[in-house]
């Protein structure tokens, strides 16, 4: 039983240490996006404060121009 224990001990402290670092990581990539320039996450903050039907999108969705630009031609 004592040994059990010991292993989920070990098993808890080496978790928590490998979604700390999971969670620095995905911090990183974050601010890394944002110098970049490849993601504007303020634009992203807005959501919540202009959350109506008619709203325009925060990003185009390029998947959905490309089907109506197809459409089109047709």
């Amino acid at each position: 039983m004592e040994n059990i224990r010991e292993l989920q001990a070990y098993a808890y402290f080496f978790f928590t240490v490998f979604l700390t670092v999971i969670l620095y990581a995905y911090i990183l990539h974050l601010y890394r996006a944002e110098k970049k320039g490849t993601r504007n996450y303020e634009k992203y903050g807005k959501l919540a404060l202009d959350d109506e039907l008619d709203s325009k999108p925060v990003e185009p969705n390029e998947n959905r121009t490309e089907e109506t630009k197809e459409n089109k031609e047709q």
